[in-house]
């Protein structure tokens, strides 16, 4: 059972992972040893994430958001198997809290007055800056 927060925790059945080959430096170590994790979470049919937490997951997520509805994380950065399921396990944890927040409504602002009549400035100053750029009569 993997903790996010005190009130959600995720079941075991709910996560699998599967162990790959790992790219990069390793020698030959890298050629037998399946040590890169391949994490994969059913979130779409998880009953421990409520509705608005699996949308906000999925923007989060990305394209590591599968069709099926799963989050899949690939993690390969130590030699180390166990080391590796644990970065993928702390890593999808951090997604679920981030997916918990609910972000904060934008309230629109209206431009001051003074911004305003800087803009417009501006823009004549520009539009006399351009006017001067004519052709000079040779008389």
């Amino acid at each position: 059972m993997l903790q996010i927060t005190d009130r959600i925790q995720i079941e075991d059945w709910e996560i699998t992972e599967q162990f790959i080959r790992a790219s990069g430096p390793g020698g030959q170590n890298v050629n037998k040893v399946s040590s890169a994790v391949e994490l994969r979470f059913e979130a779409e049919r998880s009953p421990n994430l409520p509705a608005p937490v699996k949308t906000r997951l999925r923007k989060l997520a990305g394209r590591r958001w599968t069709k099926e509805g799963a989050v899949v994380l690939q993690v390969d950065e130590t030699r180390s198997q166990a080391r590796n399921r644990e970065i993928a396990r702390e890593r999808l944890a951090e997604l679920i809290r981030k997916a918990l927040e609910k972000p904060r409504r934008r309230i629109p602002t209206k431009p001051t007055l003074g911004s305003k009549r800087r803009r417009l400035e501006g823009k004549k100053a520009r539009g006399e800056v351009k006017a001067l750029r004519g052709k000079v009569d040779p008389d």
